[in-house]
């Protein structure tokens, strides 16, 4: 694996996959383990934020930046681990959910509401 930096979804995948197989890390990569390897990921970025208002919150402190941004990577190489195994295209996905998205939350119904589409 190279050290060169990643600019697309599928070289990234491609490396992962590549970390993983190096390391004859495969058997232990099912989705149930990747899954649960993600939540304890999320657990993680979670407590960053646990006892931080919602004004600390949005201006994140920057001494804890770097975790941050190692606890967001390592939610986002799981989840691109999970869609390679699985063999989701997460891109093709996020489209289609998002377009799913504009008909359950048409601007004209939901502008400034948290509700859930079928409460609108």
């Amino acid at each position: 694996m190279t050290d060169k930096p990643f600019n697309d979804i599928p070289s990234l995948q491609h490396a992962l996959a590549e970390f993983a197989h190096e390391r004859n890390w495969e058997q232990f990569h099912t989705p149930k383990n990747l899954v649960m390897a993600l939540s304890g990921e999320v657990g993680e970025l979670t407590e960053l934020f646990q006892w931080l208002t919602p004004e600390q919150s949005q201006s994140f402190p920057e001494e804890k930046r770097p975790a941050l941004e190692q606890e967001l990577a390592d939610v986002m190489m799981y989840l691109l681990r999970i869609a390679d195994i699985c063999e989701v295209d997460l891109m093709d996905a996020c489209n289609n959910k998002l377009r799913l998205n504009k008909e359950k939350y048409p601007v004209e119904k939901c502008f400034g509401k948290a509700k859930k589409y079928n409460e609108l």
